[in-house]
């Protein structure tokens, strides 16, 4: 599935979702995206050395869907701020697709 039409089938299963919990930097779900899209960023670039999740615009929200037959358990959007050797540049969105024991199914940031 092309990744264009994955956003477009999880923004039309989002009205289906529970409501947004409260978060904490600790929640588990928060780790595993922020720890998968670090990995996953350095894969493109060799000067990237940190990933900051802003937790005050964190959205954690229960998903009982599916995108083909990938269960999606939890979304998790917001903003991110990407380090390079050290410094912060301004924020990205991030986007989050949790599955079946937490795993990490998709990261996915973009500018603004």
């Amino acid at each position: 599935m092309a990744p264009k039409h994955f956003i477009v089938a999880l923004i039309l299963s989002l009205p289906c979702a529970a409501a947004a919990r409260a978060q904490t930097p600790e929640d588990p779900a928060v780790t595993a995206c922020k720890s998968t899209g670090l990995v996953a960023l350095q894969e493109h670039s060799a000067d990237i050395t940190g990933l900051v999740l802003d937790p005050e615009s964190l959205a954690i929200t229960a998903a009982d869907t599916k995108v083909e037959d990938v269960s999606v358990k939890t979304v998790i959007l917001g903003e991110a701020y990407i380090e390079r050797n050290g410094t912060a540049g301004k924020a990205d969105r991030f986007v989050c697709l949790l599955g079946e024991k937490g795993k990490v199914l998709l990261t996915f940031f973009t500018a603004k």
